[in-house]
C-alpha cells in the first residue's frame, strides 16, 4: 500500500475506535443518568430500560460489552495497538476516579437510577390522580 494511503487508512480507524469510546462513554452515562432525563422526556423509557437491563447483565453476568471488542479491532487496524482489559479499566478507573471508589460510584449510580424511576413514578400517578380529579369535577 502507498505510506500516505496507509497513513490515511491509519487515522481513519484510530478515529473510529475514538468515535466507539464517546459511543461507550455515552452509553454509560445514559445509563447512569437516563432515569433523570425520563423527568424531561418520558418516553425515552423505552430505550432507557433496555439498556438498564443490558447495563446490569454486563454487570452481574460478567460478559463484555461488544463495544470494547470493537475499539480493540480499530486501535489495532489503525496503529497496531490495543489496551489489555476492559473499557472501564482503561478510561474509567483511575482516569475519572480511583479504582478503589468502583463500588461506592457504581452504588451511586444504581441509586440515581431507582431515584429517577420512583420520582417519574411518583409524578406520573401524581397527574393521573389530578386528570382523574379534573374529569370526576366536570
Amino acid at each position: 500500500m502507498v505510506p500516505a494511503i496507509a497513513t490515511v487508512v491509519s487515522v481513519v480507524f484510530r478515529m473510529l475506535a475514538d468515535i466507539v469510546v464517546l459511543l461507550h462513554l455515552g452509553f454509560i452515562l445514559f445509563v447512569s443518568l437516563g432515569s433523570l432525563v425520563l423527568w424531561r422526556w418520558p418516553r425515552l423509557a423505552w430505550v432507557h430500560v433496555p439498556a438498564l437491563l443490558y447495563a446490569i447483565a454486563i454487570l452481574t453476568v460478567g460478559f463484555t460489552c461488544p463495544l470494547t471488542p470493537l475499539e480493540k479491532w480499530l486501535r489495532r487496524r489503525g496503529d497496531g495497538v490495543a489496551y489489555e482489559g476492559g473499557f472501564v479499566d482503561r478510561y474509567v478507573e483511575d482516569v475519572v476516579y480511583p479504582d478503589e471508589r468502583t463500588a461506592a460510584l457504581r452504588a451511586l449510580a444504581a441509586v440515581a437510577v431507582v431515584v429517577g424511576y420512583v420520582l417519574l413514578v411518583t409524578r406520573s400517578r401524581s397527574a393521573r390522580s389530578s386528570e382523574h380529579e379534573t374529569l370526576e369535577g366536570a
